[in-house]
């Protein structure tokens, strides 16, 4: 591998071992979004809770403000009793205040199923770019390419299915949220999606031949066509 590809080789790898390190916080993380019910009276408790692909939380917090009644439980952040529970994906009759069962086990499996993958990809990925530093295989950075972009629209596609989940929880008439906003769970997965992805491409487009600088260079080696 000449130094020059080399460098933009590494440069990319670094750009997508932290795209790495945002999936995986994602992945383990239990703060994709944050769910609030209405807040019937003041100087009482109310119940907020947050969730991942993996485990939710419920936090029980102490309401003081006046001006608080008919809003949101929250911030999350305010002191109170936190009880986490994973989902099991799912056990009917557990957590039912919270999720509508049916619909939310097709959604968490899927998301959780598509973030596996994710991971998947990117180990692939990761082994293909540090073999492609060895002599002569060069080769290897298509496949690392197109794994860490595969990477990237399988994250994508998690993030997707878990915002379709938070709406259809939120719209339900079955579930007592009124608020929703999604964390930094969240965001380290959107972010490992734009660095992944277009780390994939950047490497896919290293791969490629180099062009001549000179279009006419091409023309000019060729051998000349016997006349006949």
């Amino acid at each position: 591998m000449l130094e020059d590809k080399r460098t933009k080789v590494k440069v990319a790898f670094f750009i997508i071992l932290v795209g790495i390190s945002a999936m995986f916080t994602a992945v383990v993380t239990d703060h994709w979004a944050v769910l609030s019910p209405r807040v019937e009276q003041v100087n009482a408790t109310c119940e907020a809770a947050h969730f991942g692909l993996w485990r939710l939380c419920k936090k029980t917090i102490y309401i003081v403000e006046e001006d608080a009644k008919g809003k949101g439980c929250g911030p999350i952040s305010l002191p109170g009793d936190r009880n986490c529970s994973y989902f099991k994906h799912f056990t009917p009759g557990q957590d039912a205040e919270v999720f509508e069962v049916k619909t939310q086990k097709e959604y968490n499996i899927s998301a959780a199923a598509i973030a596996i993958f994710s991971l998947a990809f990117m180990i692939l990925g990761t082994i293909c770019i540090l073999a492609s530093f060895g002599k002569g295989r060069d080769y290897l950075l298509k496949p690392a390419g197109m794994f860490f972009a595969f990477a990237g629209l399988c994250t994508i596609i998690s993030v997707e299915v878990m915002r379709q989940s938070v709406k259809r929880m939120i719209d339900s008439d079955e579930t007592i949220w009124i608020e929703y906003y999604y964390s930094w769970s969240f965001a380290c997965a959107c972010s490992a999606f734009i660095l992944l992805f277009l780390s994939g491409i950047a490497l896919l487009v290293i791969s490629m031949p180099q062009m001549p600088r000179n279009p006419w260079e091409t023309c000019m080696d060729a051998e000349p066509e016997p006349i006949e």
